[in-house]
């Protein structure tokens, strides 16, 4: 069985909106809100595994708690770079939605969609 982990923060548009399409479509997933349950070292770890895009498909650049580092986050080592995102978790873009295997950064439909082909599950919350 797959398992999707959703992190969420609820007064997110983007956020509210892929819950629905979740719901809408039957998928199950365990909702994490990203800053009361942030993901572990471990867990951005693995995200940055699998993004095609490395560290600017799961950085909020344009967010204040961004601009508000005034660091390059380029110069830094990626366990600096993972620590701080570990202490700082608004610097995520959101949502972010995984089993594991895939990930989607923000509401994308035509990408969730490959959730849905792979599991017809029941919501769960």
């Amino acid at each position: 069985m797959m398992s999707i982990t959703f992190f969420t923060y609820p007064s997110c548009t983007s956020c509210r909106k892929t819950k629905k399409w979740l719901q809408t479509n039957h998928i199950r997933f365990e909702e994490r809100h990203l800053f009361r349950q942030s993901p572990t070292s471990e867990e951005i770890f693995l995200l940055l595994t699998l993004t095609t895009d490395g560290l600017d498909e799961l950085l909020a650049t344009r967010s204040q708690s961004y601009k508000d580092l005034n660091v390059n986050v380029d110069d830094l080592p990626l366990s600096e770079v993972v620590e701080l995102i570990t202490n700082n978790p608004k610097l995520l873009r959101r949502p972010i939605i995984t089993d594991g295997k895939q990930l989607i950064v923000g509401y994308q439909p035509e990408h969730l969609k490959s959730f849905n082909r792979k599991s017809k599950l029941c919501h769960a919350v």
